[in-house]
Formats: C-alpha cells, sequence, structure tokens
C-alpha cells in the first residue's frame, strides 16, 4: 500500500498578527514583539507543532501612520541567524529583495546561516513591489516590473555562482600533508553580465544544503517564468480551488522547459486561519477583529495592498470594480484578486471588503471549527491546487495557539502532516532534492 502523501506547513510570523488590527486585540501581545523572548519563544511552539518553516515577509518604505503599526518590525535576516541557534529542526525563510541588495551580500549572509543551522535556510527572493521603497537607497524611481524580474534573474545566477565557488570536496584539511583545499573543486566567478560584474570567489564553502532552499511568491507572468526557473517553494495567494488549481497546473507545466520535475517545485498558498471549537465563536471572533479597523486605516490599507486610491472614496461607497490606473510598473496583481473575491461572495462596500480581507491580505481566509477548517485545506490538497500551505495566524500569541492546538491534530489524525521530522535539513522535511554543483552550473549554462 503507497504511502499517504502529507503536506507541507509554513508558519508565517508576522507581529502582533497578520489582521490589520490585531495590535488592538485585547489579547495580541503587542508590547513584545520587538523582543527576541517573545519571538523565540513563538518559533519553539512552531517547531513542537512540527511546523517546516517560518517565514518572515520582508518590505521598506512603509509611511508612518499613528493609527497603524505601519509595518514597523526586526530586519529578519538577523532574526533568523537568531533563532536558528534556539531550534534543531525547524527551517527559516527571509525575505531579501534583488532590487536593492547585491548578490555578493546575499550568497554571504545565506550561506552563513544555512551553515550555522546545519541546513536550515532559505531566501525568499523578492522584486520589491514598493515603489516607496526606491528613495530609502537614492533611486529617484523604481525599476518598472518587467526590469526588475531580468535583473532579479541574473542576480539569482551570481548568487548560485558564489554558494558553489569553493565545493564541499574541495575542504580536505590534511595535516600531515598540509593540504586544506583541493583547488579542482573551486571555481572562480568571472560574471559579466548586463546588471552585475562580478569576480572572486564567496569566502565559504558549499552549505550543507547544497545551497539554501530558495522561495518566490510572484503571481505575475514574468513572477510565474522566473518561479518555474528559479524557486523551489512558491507562496502565492488564491481565493477559490479553481483559481489555485489553475495557478497550480500553470507553473508546473512551465517546469519541463528548465530540466525540472513537478517535486522539484512546492506550492503552497497562504491561508488566514480563525478557528475555535464551535462555528459560532470562531465566526465571532472573525467579527470583533473586523470591529477593531477604523474606517481611515482600512482605507489607507486597501490603497497599499491594490496599489489603487481609495482616499477619495467613502467606507459606505461601491466597491470599484475597475482600477482607476494602470502603472506599467505593477501589474496589479492583487488588486484583481481582491475585486474578483467581491463579486464572489457579493462584498457591495469598500467597507465590507476591507473587513474580508483585512486580515489575509488577498490570501484565502478560513473561519470555523478544526474540522472545518482541515475539510478545506484537504480539499486543495488532494485536487492539486496546493502542496501544503503558509499559515498566517490572525494574531500572536493565542491566534496561532488555536491554530497549534485544533488545527494541527486534526491534520495528523487524518494523517495528512507529520507528528515527526523526516530529516535534519529544510530540504530533507521539503522532499526537496539537494542540487549538486554539475546540475547547478548546468541549468545556468543553458
Amino acid at each position: 500500500m503507497a504511502e499517504q502523501k502529507q503536506m507541507k506547513l509554513g508558519a508565517f510570523f508576522f507581529f502582533p498578527g497578520h489582521h490589520l488590527a490585531a495590535w488592538r486585540y485585547p489579547t495580541a501581545q503587542t508590547d513584545d514583539i520587538f523582543t527576541f523572548e517573545f519571538i523565540q519563544q513563538q518559533a519553539k511552539l512552531a517547531e513542537q507543532a512540527k511546523f517546516d518553516m517560518i517565514f518572515f515577509a520582508d518590505v521598506f518604505g512603509n509611511e508612518i501612520d499613528e493609527q497603524d503599526r505601519s509595518g514597523l518590525k526586526l530586519d529578519p535576516i538577523v532574526l533568523i541567524a537568531a533563532l536558528q541557534a534556539v531550534t534543531k529542526n525547524i527551517g527559516f525563510v527571509s525575505t531579501a529583495t534583488t532590487t536593492y541588495n547585491e548578490p555578493f551580500h546575499i550568497a554571504r549572509k545565506f550561506g552563513s546561516i544555512d551553515h550555522l543551522s546545519s541546513g536550515r535556510a532559505a531566501w525568499n527572493i523578492v522584486t520589491s513591489s514598493n515603489g516607496g521603497e526606491s528613495t530609502l537607497f537614492g533611486k529617484a524611481t523604481h525599476l518598472e516590473h518587467a526590469r526588475r524580474y531580468e535583473r532579479a534573474d541574473e542576480f539569482v545566477d551570481v548568487v548560485k555562482k558564489l554558494w558553489y565557488s569553493v565545493e564541499e570536496q574541495a575542504l580536505v584539511v590534511n595535516r600531515e600533508t598540509g593540504r586544506f583545499l583541493n583547488k579542482d573543486y573551486t571555481h572562480r566567478v568571472e560574471h559579466h553580465g548586463e546588471w552585475f560584474e562580478v569576480e572572486g570567489y564567496l569566502d565559504q564553502p558549499e552549505t550543507p544544503q547544497g545551497h539554501p532552499v530558495l522561495v518566490q511568491a510572484g503571481s505575475s507572468e514574468a513572477g510565474k517564468e522566473f518561479a518555474a526557473k528559479t524557486a523551489e517553494v512558491i507562496f502565492t495567494a488564491g481565493q477559490s480551488l479553481k483559481a489555485g488549481k489553475a495557478f497550480y497546473d500553470d507553473v508546473k507545466s512551465r517546469l519541463p522547459k528548465y530540466g525540472r520535475e513537478a517535486d522539484d517545485v512546492k506550492i503552497m498558498p497562504g491561508v488566514f486561519i480563525t478557528v475555535a471549537k464551535t462555528e459560532e465563536e470562531a465566526k465571532e471572533k472573525q467579527r470583533r477583529l473586523g470591529s477593531y479597523i477604523l474606517p481611515e486605516v482600512g482605507l489607507k490599507y486597501l490603497s497599499a495592498v491594490t496599489d489603487v486610491d481609495f482616499s477619495k472614496y467613502d467606507v459606505d461607497d461601491p466597491f470599484p470594480l475597475e482600477a482607476d490606473h494602470e502603472d506599467p510598473s505593477n501589474p496589479q496583481t492583487r488588486y484583481r484578486v481582491i475585486r474578483d473575491l467581491a463579486v464572489q461572495e457579493n462584498l457591495m462596500t469598500i467597507r465590507e471588503v476591507y473587513e474580508r480581507v483585512a486580515g489575509a491580505r488577498g490570501h484565502r481566509e478560513i473561519v470555523g471549527t478544526p474540522e472545518q477548517i482541515v475539510d478545506q485545506l484537504e480539499e486543495w490538497f488532494v485536487n492539486g491546487a496546493a502542496d501544503g500551505f503558509n499559515i498566517m495566524p490572525p494574531h500572536f500569541p493565542e491566534g496561532f495557539q488555536d491554530i497549534i492546538d485544533y488545527v494541527i491534530p486534526e491534520l495528523q489524525k487524518r494523517g495528512l502532516f507529520r507528528t515527526e521530522y523526516e530529516g535534519t535539513t529544510l530540504r530533507e522535511n521539503l522532499g526537496l532534492k539537494k542540487p549538486t554543483y554539475e546540475q547547478v552550473f548546468g541549468a545556468l549554462t543553458h
């Protein structure tokens, strides 16, 4: 009898919670979100629950607002470097942009964390969708969408070359002969491209995973093609089984052109979960969270997440079904997701829309009992719309603890999720192959 396939799970850490008004929720631990003691407690809980990984998003350039958390956060690369020291099995994903970094910096930081964690690091590759980031780096304008992906494609190629510039086999360390390295397994980078001129070596050997796991979250046409070539885990947003399956099939169908197989990429949609013992209790939690959103905050939120200006509207105006402008640097993917959700669920006013999406930010939201939650996760998983999910708690610590206490046991009861880690590296737990130098450089030279 074939062994039952199990889903992969990420814990999406965003403090004090994913809901827009999480910081106002009475049980949210808002005061401690910048302390390592609190963050490591949550990481240890995720590991005890056997999550594959903890995911940290990152974006710069948010405006400061007196009525909002304003995107205040710690540097996620620094965070995962610290958290790996107090955990043993769980993986860590940090976001880092290819638009406002250099390949050597990224290769060195993530390579170091992969070594320190014995193979539990992952890099979420983004191209910076927020145009406000440019001025923080002395740039007058933000690169257009297509150009950002062109830079990202070359950026990742250079990072991979650096990661393998000193292969694992190069380390001889023979005290008797005095030979530390075998230079036959070293490869000086000589990269001369449109975006980067890089020569030399990374000053560390190949990492325990071959290279850190590569994660990507773009859903535009350019994003999907980039993901098919590069990503090993894809975080995405989808509201319906039909849309989720269409995205899943689309990306997987692109893999063969890059010499890749379906299992080489794990697609993990984001899911915002509110769970309780009864459906009524779960819906009351959802309603209460929504009630904490101030109207002006809801309008600013929709403007930021859709790249459409909602400041000119009243919250009780009908939700606009057409964008008021087309920005060539942003294909407005998230606006269309939210618009389609409004149509599908008959959400008439702007207030109804922002209260519906303020937690999940365009991702799928599930509210109900443990059985109802898992029924929906299982439906996507067994019908080819997901290899797993990136779980988004409404608030910390209570909302995350509810998911651990209610949802994880139900998944395990049905055999859909592990009770023990399969391996010691993130790759092993995700069921991803360890890439070799030949595989990576062969792909780069095509």
